[in-house]
């Protein structure tokens, strides 16, 4: 659900993932036109990194647990 939200409206995916600089940024970037694709492939990137730290995240808390 964030993967299409972050195509079709990219500041929102940000604050969806705590991040709200970087949504305001974004929002900026996404009133211009030609500036919705690189906020849409900014969007989809930091959603890829906020899944990945949040697998790390669990690895470590599972790993400190045992």
């Amino acid at each position: 659900m964030r993967l299409i939200l972050a195509i079709l409206l990219p500041f929102v995916a940000f604050f969806t993932i705590g991040r709200p600089i970087a949504g305001i940024i974004c929002l900026i970037l996404q009133v211009t036109l030609i500036g919705w694709l690189p906020a849409a492939i900014w969007a989809v990137y930091a959603l890829s990194q906020y899944k990945t730290d949040r697998k790390i995240e669990r690895a470590l808390s599972a790993r400190r647990s045992t």
